[in-house]
Order: structure tokens, then sequence, then C-alpha cells
């Protein structure tokens, strides 16, 4: 690590502090030249998810686009803001996981979908009418049939 002070090439880590999270390391270092101490911040470079949209485009995962797609079905529902918020955590956790990183918008769907589900059933099929695209009556009574 090269001094900012007088750009000296050699300098000491005197000490090492993970933080709480576990996510940053924190190193108190010296010069070995002008004896100036200064920190570093340590952190896990992660590559941004990319979402394929059905028209093939690509955008970066937005989680504040995330929570809206999940607010408006929940809305009128027993769903609380904790609820919505874990669903949300929990679905950027799992897809920062995966192999990949780029994901299908229909797969980050299905998570959610699987996810509201377990919550509430009528926010499940709020988001499913526009998630899978129902188009008459028949495609919501085909998927309460599958609820039932």
């Amino acid at each position: 690590m090269i001094c900012h002070f007088c750009k000296n090439k050699d300098t000491e880590v005197i000490e090492t502090r993970v933080s709480d999270d576990g996510l940053t390391v924190r190193r108190r270092r010296q010069c070995l030249k002008c004896q100036k101490r200064f920190t570093t911040y340590e952190r896990v470079e992660e590559l941004p998810i990319l979402v394929i949209k059905r028209d093939g485009r690509r955008e970066r995962f937005d989680k504040e686009k995330l929570r809206r797609s999940v607010i408006l079905p929940c809305d009128k529902t027993t769903v609380t803001g904790d609820q919505i918020e874990k669903l949300v955590d929990e679905v950027e956790k799992e897809l920062k996981q995966k192999e990949t990183t780029e994901i299908e918008s229909k797969e980050i769907g299905n998570i959610v979908a699987k996810k509201l589900k377990k919550i509430d059933k009528i926010a499940y099929i709020r988001f499913a009418a526009v998630f899978k695209r129902f188009v008459d009556v028949e495609d919501f009574e085909a998927e309460i049939k599958k609820l039932l």
C-alpha cells in the first residue's frame, strides 16, 4: 500500500479489525519512511446483478424497483411492511448466491411469486396477474384453482 502522504511504497499494518457485519476489514497502517499513520478498508467487490428483460435488454438489478413491484399487490392485504422488506431481502440474497450475475426477469418473478404465495394468497394472485400477464377471467380462474 502506498503512503498517501509521501508516496512511499513501504508501509506496515499495525492493527487489523473486522467490522461487525464481517464484510469489511479495517487496517491501520504506518509508513516506514515518514512514520505517518492512515487507515484503509477492504471490501469484497461485488459484481452487479444484471436482469435480462423479456425483450432481451439487460439492466442492473434495482432493489427499489423490486420492492415497488411487491408493495403494489400487497396493498390492502394483511401483508406487513416488515414482511415485504424480508421478502425483498431474501430475493436479493438468493440472486447474489447464484453462480451467474445475469438472471432472467422471469426467474426473479418466479422467486417472488413463490414467496408471496406463502405469505398471502390475494397478494400472490395480484402479483401473478401482472407477472404472468393474465388476459381474461379464465387465467385468474385457472390460477385460483391451482391454489385450492
